[in-house]
C-alpha cells in the first residue's frame, strides 16, 4: 500500500506521499495475533499511527474494507494517514497521530466503562488495548495518564509496546526497559516481556545455552541494532565483540546466525498469544507488554537506523513480492474464501462484528432553567447554578457527569458534587467534614476527580464524550479547568475533538479580570484558540441569563446527536468552550434587553452569537461598542457617556464570537464558490442592523474580535489585551489595557474618524 502511493500515483506535484513500511512490519505480527486470533467484537484497540497500513489491510482481508481504497492510502476522499475515527472509511475505535495520545485514550475509555458499568448497568465485556511504539515512552502525558487516582484498578487495559528500540533519528541509546518496567510496576501495572522467539529459547534450553542468553541481555543496544546490517562472517565478528567466554564456542555450530540472534519475541504469535492471556488474568490492574520487535521486520532495511521513513526500491518489492509468492496479477487479492485462511478471515469477521450504536440519548434538555438575578453575578457563579438545576430534572440528572483536574471547587462545581457525590467504583469513608463540600465518594457518584493534569482532563472529556460508541451509553460530560490552563492540555484538546467527542469545557477564571493572580494565570489567547479550534464553539457570555440559555442549547445538541440530515444546514459535532469570569456583573441590562427585545427573539439572538444590548436614541454620529464576557460595564459606560456627547453609541452583547464568524464565513465562502457578491450574514445583521465604525472590546487578545470590521465592511478599533498582565486590581489592569471606558470612548472617537 505505501509503495503503490509513492511510486504508482501520480500525485502531480512532485512531494513525497511518506508512509512507515519500516514501523509498519515491526506491529505485523502483533496486530495479526490480536485480530485474527485473541480479539472479541467488544474490544476496543488503539493502533500505533505508523502502522495504521497494517491495520487497513487487516480490514480488507477481514472484508470490512473495499479493495478500492487499497491504492488511496495518503490520497484525498482514501485511508488517512494514520487511524482516523471521523476520516477513515473502515471503522476505527481510536484516533491516534499525536503520539502519546492515542496510547492513553484507552485508559480512559476504560474510566468511562467503568462509569458507565456502575450507573447504568454492565455493559459486554470489553478490554482496552493500546499498540503504542517504544519511543511513545518518552511522552509526558502516557506517565500522567497511569498514575492518576481515576485510572488504577483497570484489569481490562492492555498496553502492547512496540518494543523495537528505534526512534525516528536514532537508534536509541541504552535499554531503557528496566526504567519504564520500574515505573509500570510502582503505578499497579502488571508488566510482561515476551522478548526472544521459539528458536532462541530452544537454544537458550541446550547445554550450555544459558550463556547466549545472558550476553544477548546483556549486548548495547547499539551493537544489537547494528547486526541487521550484516551477515556472514562480519556478523559473527559483531555479535562476539566483547561476548563473554562461552559464547563463541555455543554459536560455533549455528550455520544461520542471523536468523538466530533476531528471532524476537514479538514476531512470535503463539508467545504473543500466552502473553495477552496471561493479561486478561490480571482482573484487579492494567497490563502492559512489551513486544521485542525488529523495524523493519522481514524487509531490506530492516533495523537500519535511519529506516523509519524508508522506502523500498521497486527491485526490492518485486524481490518481497516474490518472495511470498505473488506477482502483479495477485497482490491485492484477498485469500481464496475455500482455503484455510479465507475460511479463518471469514470467520474472524463475523466474530468481530460490532452492532450499531446511536450518539442520541433520547431525552429534551430544557431551553433554560429559569436562572434570573436581581444582584451582581458572574458567570461561574451562574455556571455552578445552573449545574445543580439541571441536576434537579429527573430526566437529564443521570446523564450529567463532570470532571475537573483537582479545581472542581474553585470552579463552582460544588453544588453539583454536594448534590450528586464523587464516583469511586467501591464506597470510601470520609473522614473529614466539611461544612461546605460534601465529598461523598462511592459507585453513585456523578463527578470523577483527577489530579493535577490538564492532559488528562482533556482525554478524559474526549471519552467521555465517545461513550455512545465506545460504552453504548451517550452522556452529558461536562469538565471544568482554569482558562489559562487550556493551553497546557491544548494538545489533547485537539485530539478529542478531532475524534468526534461532543462534551462541555468551562474555562474559569479567564482573563485579566482575575487579577490579583498577576500575568501566570491571566489567560489571553484562549478565545482564539476556541475560535480556531475546529469541532468546537467557544461561547463567551457575560449575564446568567445568556449563560442558562446558552448551557442549555449544547446539552440539548449534544443530547440529540449530530445531525444526518444533509439540508439541514450547519451543525455543530464537537465541543463546547465556556469562557467564563469571577467578576460579578449587575444583571439588570440583559433584563431590559429582553423586557425591549421579547424573550424568544433574544433568545435566538444570544443562541446566534450576538445581540443589541443597548440601542442608543441619541440623534447623532453612530458607532457600534461590541464586547463580548466581563468588559461589558465598562462599554455600558462608555455608551452613556458617548451620548452625552451627542454620540449614539449601540451597544452589542457578543455572546459567540465563533458562531459570528462561521455565519459570516457560510456566507463568503458561498459567494467564491459561486462567484456571486457575498450577503451579510443573518447573525451579523441582526446584531449590527446600521452601518457604522466598530470598537470591539475583549478580556482577551484585541485580534480575536477584529475581524468584525471586516465582516461588517466598516472602520474597527480593537480593544483588547496584547501583552501579559501582572497583579493588580481590576481598574488597575483596564487602565493598563486600555479596558476603562474613557479608553472605549476614546477608541470610539478614533473609529468615526477613520469612517
Amino acid at each position: 500500500m505505501v509503495d503503490a502511493a509513492n511510486r504508482e500515483r501520480d500525485t502531480g506535484d512532485g512531494v513525497k506521499v511518506g508512509g512507515h513500511q519500516a514501523s509498519s512490519a515491526s506491529l505485523t505480527s502483533v496486530l495479526t495475533a490480536l485480530y485474527l486470533h485473541h480479539l472479541d467484537a467488544a474490544d476496543k484497540v488503539s493502533v500505533k499511527p505508523h502502522a495504521s497500513p497494517v491495520f487497513h489491510s487487516i480490514q480488507y482481508l477481514l472484508g470490512n474494507l473495499d479493495r478500492k481504497y487499497l491504492t488511496t492510502l495518503r490520497a484525498r476522499g482514501g485511508l488517512q494517514s494514520y487511524p482516523s475515527r471521523t476520516k477513515d472509511p473502515d471503522e476505527v475505535d481510536f484516533s491516534t497521530g499525536s503520539v502519546g495520545l492515542g496510547a492513553a485514550a484507552p485508559l480512559f475509555a476504560a474510566v468511562t466503562r467503568r462509569y458507565v458499568d456502575a450507573h447504568f448497568g454492565e455493559r459486554p465485556n470489553s478490554r482496552f488495548v493500546a499498540l503504542i511504539g517504544d519511543a511513545e515512552l518518552d511522552e509526558g502525558n502516557i506517565w500522567e495518564a497511569i498514575v492518576d487516582p481515576a485510572t488504577t484498578g483497570l484489569g481490562n487495559v492492555m498496553w502492547v509496546v512496540d518494543f523495537n528500540r528505534q526512534s525516528l533519528d536514532r537508534v536509541v541509546p541504552g535499554i531503557q526497559i528496566d526504567k519504564w518496567r520500574g515505573q509500570f510496576d510502582a503505578a499497579g501495572w502488571h508488566v510482561a516481556e515476551v522478548k526472544y522467539g521459539r528458536k532462541l529459547q530452544a537454544a537458550f534450553a541446550q547445554p550450555g545455552g544459558e550463556v547466549l542468553r545472558t550476553w544477548l541481555d546483556a549486548m548495547p543496544n547499539e551493537q544489537y541494532q547494528s547486526l541487521f546490517a550484516l551477515r556472514g562472517e562480519e556478523l559473527r565478528i559483531r555479535f562476539l565483540d566483547g561476548a563473554p567466554v562461552g559464547v563463541a564456542e555455543f554459536v560455533a555450530g549455528v550455520d544461520d546466525l542471523y536468523t538466530l540472534v533476531t528471532d524476537l519475541g514479538g514476531h512470535d504469535i503463539g508467545a504473543l498469544i500466552e502473553a495477552f492471556e496471561a493479561a486478561d488474568a490480571e482482573k484487579d490492574r492494567p497490563s502492559v507488554v512489551f513486544a521485542y520487535t525488529v523495524k523493519g521486520w522481514g524487509l531490506p532495511l530492516a533495523g537500519n537506523p535511519r529506516n523509519h521513513s524508508g522506502l523500498l526500491t521497486g527491485e526490492q518489492i518485486a524481490g518481497l513480492r516474490a518472495e511470498v509468492g505473488l506477482d502483479e496479477t495477485n497482490e491485492w487479492d484477498r485469500f481464496d474464501a475455500a482455503s484455510p485462511a479465507g475460511i479463518l478471515c471469514n470467520s474472524r469477521r463475523d466474530a468481530l462484528a460490532k452492532p450499531p450504536r446511536s450518539a442520541a440519548l433520547g431525552v429534551t434538555v430544557p431551553t433554560s432553567t429559569g436562572l434570573r438575578s436581581a444582584k451582581p453575578m458572574s458567570t461561574q457563579e451562574a455556571f455552578g447554578r445552573i449545574l445543580v438545576d439541571l441536576s434537579r430534572d429527573p430526566a437529564v440528572a443521570p446523564y450529567l457527569v463532570t470532571t475537573a483536574p483537582d479545581v472542581a471547587t474553585s470552579t463552582n462545581l460544588a453544588g453539583f458534587i454536594n448534590r450528586t457525590g464523587v464516583f469511586a467504583p467501591e464506597p470510601r469513608r470520609a473522614w473529614s467534614a466539611d461544612p461546605l463540600v460534601k465529598w461523598s465518594e462511592g459507585p453513585t457518584g456523578q463527578h470523577l476527580e483527577l489530579g493535577i493534569s490538564e492532559m488528562n482532563l482533556f482525554l478524559l472529556l474526549g471519552q467521555l464524550g465517545l461513550s455512545w460508541d465506545l460504552s453504548g451509553q451517550p452522556l452529558l460530560a461536562v469538565g471544568t479547568v482554569y482558562d489559562p490552563f487550556v493551553c497546557r492540555g491544548l494538545d489533547a484538546f485537539i485530539y478529542s475533538v478531532y475524534s468526534g467527542s461532543r462534551f462541555v469545557v468551562a474555562g474559569t477564571p479567564s482573563g485579566i479580570t482575575l487579577a490579583p493572580e498577576g500575568g501566570a494565570h491571566q489567560s489571553t489567547i484562549t478565545p482564539s484558540i476556541g475560535l480556531e479550534l475546529p469541532n468546537t464553539t467557544l461561547i463567551e457570555p457575560a449575564y446568567a441569563g445568556a449563560l442558562d440559555w446558552l448551557l442549555c442549547d449544547a446539552f440539548g445538541r449534544i443530547a440529540a446527536g449530530p445531525s444526518t440530515n444533509p439540508t439541514a444546514g450547519p451543525t455543530e459535532d464537537g465541543a463546547y468552550y465556556f469562557r467564563l469570569s469571577t467578576r460579578p456583573i449587575d444583571q439588570s441590562p440583559f433584563a431590559a434587553a429582553r423586557e425591549r427585545l421579547g424573550e424568544a427573539v433574544l433568545r435566538r439572538q444570544v443562541l446566534a452569537g450576538a445581540y443589541p444590548l443597548v440601542q442608543s436614541q441619541v440623534a447623532g454620529p453612530v458607532v457600534h461598542l461590541a464586547a463580548t464576557g466581563a468588559v461589558l460595564p465598562e462599554t455600558l459606560a462608555a455608551a452613556a457617556e458617548l451620548a452625552e456627547e451627542g454620540i449614539a453609541a449601540h451597544v452589542v452583547d457578543v455572546t459567540s464570537l465563533d458562531r459570528l464568524y462561521s455565519a459570516w464565513q457560510r456566507t463568503l465562502r458561498q459567494g467564491v464558490r459561486t462567484a456571486t457578491t457575498p450577503s451579510v450574514a443573518g447573525a451579523l445583521r441582526a446584531a449590527f442592523p446600521t452601518r457604522a465604525p466598530i470598537v470591539t472590546v475583549h478580556d482577551g487578545a484585541s485580534h480575536a474580535m477584529a475581524w468584525l470590521g471586516s465582516a461588517l465592511g466598516v472602520p474597527c478599533v480593537p480593544l483588547g489585551v496584547d501583552t501579559f498582565g501582572q497583579s493588580g486590581t481590576v481598574r488597575e489592569l483596564y487602565e493598563l489595557h486600555d479596558l476603562t471606558p474613557g479608553s472605549i470612548v476614546n477608541a470610539a472617537l478614533a473609529a468615526l474618524s477613520l469612517g
